[in-house]
């Protein structure tokens, strides 16, 4: 099946859901059958050397192109407006070539910022607010974002002092520029989110987290390392780079490393599924499939009630 972009009304198809609920699979498969290309929505694929631990599984495209995967160095810094520039500009040469893109991923905020054209601004590193800032405390900071941004849903921007003085320096970029934006383009997404009951989904974590363990995520995370990339920058880039840096300074021992992760990944999993809740709430109609059953059938019909 090819997909007659003149006869549907989306020129994006986003597949979206927890971790581990098959999503890559499935995009390949349907941009198999929709004469697609991935793009990938991961705010850690981005990295190079970032394979096991960011569950790249390169090998799952075979012939599919993909972008926005291996594109920046690990240890540098990759934000949600370079995320959403590249989005841009990956879209539009996918569209120029007449294939559809099809947006892959489960980091909410990326979705977000593809999908709803989010205001971005380079924001670089403002020496005199942050010195202003060092001045207050968490609660300050977190009470100065809130004004900032009302509806902030990041909650890790919240804990984190770093994180939290780096939002209130984009957001202040934010605002000074956004009236002076392009206009974003114009994307009608057609959305599929892949679900799988609770219990199934947390063996599935717990199976994978195990095969990754023992197949070279520790030993990913060391030569990142020893390469150069400080342990507070592996910390920095999600759970699994956060508990192996912990494992291998010795503040934790293997039985740990195992059952402490596995708890915060089935706990993400969970924050995953709220966002897309959210995202619904806020207006984003989202075609949920079965994971357990047949996602592929289930999407494509789908596009076929579209048609």
């Amino acid at each position: 099946m090819i997909l007659d972009s003149t006869a549907n009304t989306f020129n994006l198809f986003t597949i979206l859901g927890p971790t581990a609920s098959g999503k890559t699979r499935l995009g390949v498969q349907l941009a198999r059958a929709l004469d697609g290309e991935i793009i990938s929505a991961d705010s850690r694929q981005v990295y190079r050397g970032m394979d096991i631990g960011s569950g790249k599984d390169s090998d799952e495209y075979e012939e599919i192109p993909y972008h926005l995967i291996d594109i920046v160095a690990a240890g540098s810094e990759f934000s949600v407006f370079d995320f959403q520039q590249r989005f841009y500009q990956a879209f539009a040469e996918i569209r120029a070539r007449g294939r559809l893109p099809l947006l892959v991923g489960g980091t909410g905020l990326y979705l977000e910022a593809a999908l709803r054209g989010y205001r971005l601004v380079p924001a670089p590193p403002n020496r005199a607010l942050r010195d202003e800032l060092a001045a207050l405390d968490d609660a300050q900071l977190a009470a100065r974002l809130h004004e900032l941004r009302p509806q902030q849903h990041n909650s890790t921007d919240l804990v984190e002092r770093e994180r939290l003085i780096r939002a209130i320096e984009i957001a202040l970029a934010e605002q000074g520029a956004a009236e002076h934006l392009p206009a974003p383009p114009l994307i009608n997404p057609l959305i599929i989110g892949v679900h799988w009951d609770r219990k199934l989904l947390r063996e599935r974590i717990t199976r994978r987290l195990s095969v990754r363990l023992n197949g070279g995520m520790i030993e990913e995370v060391a030569a990142l390392h020893a390469a150069g990339v400080p342990w507070e920058r592996l910390e920095f880039y999600g759970l699994e780079y956060r508990f192996v840096a912990q494992y291998l300074q010795g503040q934790l021992n293997r039985n740990d490393l195992f059952q402490k992760l596995n708890s915060a990944i089935h706990q993400f999993a969970k924050r995953q599924e709220t966002w897309f809740r959210r995202m619904e709430k806020q207006g984003a109609t989202i075609h949920w499939v079965a994971g357990a059953g047949d996602p592929l059938a289930a999407a494509l019909a789908v596009v076929e009630s579209l048609r």
